[in-house]
């Protein structure tokens, strides 16, 4: 393990998102003489609200502008002395990748240059019903998003071998956990079950992926940057293949009894739709080097990370609410006044 890195200043791109908010909150926990500048555009899924307990922490600093507006990334390089940068801003929902790949390649390729970059395990591409994605798994991407993550993972690569520059890059698998945006599965089961609303499932609903708790994939990128080799590529799981029909059908269950609602009558929402062009069966991921190297392991097993996921987000109704009317958009101005 080479001698850890401790930065006096990060600046963390997206940080208003599901990932980047929780990332902060932990950054900011574990690291109390490091200051973190927060840059985001707040499109849809930028929720500042997902910040309310660091706004008045001096060492946290927020600043709204898009990653593509290099003068402005540079004036906060220098001016902040940053010694890291966690990329995390991108654009992530597969779905809208379909419909619209062209704000993808601008905000996930264009944006990325010189960062640790947080990607994903979908630029491996699908598994078949057996087998782990390694770091050396050839890049595979299916979707207009995993596509535009790959790219941006080439140009990690490509700056760490034209410049020297020290890069590392994460792959994740799926993530769940507080403050994401309910248009993903799990917090869009949990919404729908509450306002009894069909829970649509794509396909047969046996494709597999493998689910991270948040708060360890905070971890994780915090092992990397601070002892991670530059140049690197470490994949992120939780050991924890799940299909999504059985999630769904574990979500209901829950809230079945959370919600005093008879047994079963949850599953009975459940609503097979069309798939989704292109949808990779099976995600999983092997992060042995993560536990060999770092010395990185998932903390939160499924069955506590769930149970808290549905808690969190049945104690949080304002902050679903105010995301799903939009009115979360108007905190922006709200706080800072429109600067």
């Amino acid at each position: 393990m080479t001698e850890s890195f401790t930065p006096a200043s990060v600046l963390v791109t997206g940080g208003a998102g599901f990932i980047g908010s929780n990332f902060i909150h932990h950054f900011l926990q574990t690291n109390p003489a490091c200051r973190v500048i927060n840059l985001d555009l707040l499109t849809y899924a930028g929720n500042l609200e997902n910040l309310k307990g660091v706004e008045g922490d001096p060492r946290y600093e927020f600043v709204r502008g898009d990653i593509c507006d290099s003068k402005l990334v540079a004036a906060i390089l220098f001016r902040e002395k940053i010694d890291a940068v966690i990329h995390f801003a991108a654009e992530s929902h597969v779905d809208r990748s379909i419909t619209g790949p062209e704000i993808f390649v601008r905000t996930n390729v264009l944006g990325t240059q010189v960062f640790l970059q947080v990607s994903t395990d979908e630029v491996y591409g699908s598994l078949g019903a057996s087998g782990l994605f390694t770091e050396t798994t050839p890049l595979a991407a299916n979707s207009p998003y995993s596509a535009s993550k790959a790219g941006a993972d080439l140009l990690v690569r490509a700056y760490q071998e034209t410049y020297g520059f020290p890069t590392l890059n994460t792959r994740c698998s799926n993530n769940y956990g507080p403050y994401q945006f309910p248009e993903k599965l799990i917090p869009l089961m949990i919404h729908n079950i509450i306002a009894e609303k069909p829970l649509p499932v794509y396909g047969d609903g046996l494709n597999v992926r493998d689910w991270l708790h948040v708060k360890d994939h905070s971890r994780a990128v915090e092992a990397v940057l601070k002892n991670g080799v530059p140049g690197g590529v470490y994949n992120v799981g939780g050991n924890n293949e799940w299909r999504n029909i059985d999630i769904v059908n574990l979500v209901c269950d829950m809230l079945d009894s959370k919600l005093g609602r008879s047994s079963g009558s949850n599953r009975a929402l459940i609503t097979f739709v069309k798939d989704r062009p292109g949808h990779d069966r099976r995600y999983a991921i092997d992060a042995s080097k993560m536990r060999n190297d770092l010395g990185w392991e998932p903390f939160y097993t499924f069955e506590r990370g769930i149970e808290e996921t549905i808690s969190w987000y049945l104690d949080n109704q304002e902050w679903v609410r105010e995301v799903t009317s939009g009115a979360y958009r108007d905190y922006y101005e709200k706080m800072y006044g429109g600067r």
